[in-house]
């Protein structure tokens, strides 16, 4: 697992970007050999909502997602695909929705790679 700090030109705010290649969050254990999914904190400005349109959010669950993610942070990361640099998010609209809401500029993601016919099915 390795931890980075990030500091950002534009904001006078730093993050922690940690990895770990069994998608589990920081502090779990596993090796990181690359084969499977990441575990970082991305811009949301950075993920691409590309279902977003076709899809209406709950308000309800919005709000009750803002108050625990106010209290106690976001428990579960949302899962991302990335494809030649671009990162997709496909799940975790709640989440992502509330982290928009809240004013947050980063959301933790379990990022997995894929190619773009993977992009293409989650299109489908």
């Amino acid at each position: 697992m390795a931890n980075f700090v990030l500091q950002l030109p534009c904001r006078s705010r730093s993050f922690t970007v940690s990895a770990s290649s069994n998608g589990a969050a920081p502090g779990g254990s596993g090796s990181n050999d690359g084969k499977g999914p990441v575990v970082l904190e991305l811009p949301l400005d950075k993920i691409r909502r590309p279902l977003m349109r076709t899809r209406a959010n709950d308000p309800k669950k919005v709000e009750e997602l803002m108050h625990s993610i106010r209290e106690t942070g976001l428990q579960v990361p949302i899962d991302v695909l990335e494809v030649d640099g671009v990162y997709y998010g496909f799940s975790g609209c709640h989440r992502y929705e509330a982290h928009q809401r809240l004013g947050l500029p980063t959301i933790r993601c379990k990022v997995r790679r894929g190619t773009k016919e993977t992009l293409r099915h989650h299109l489908r």
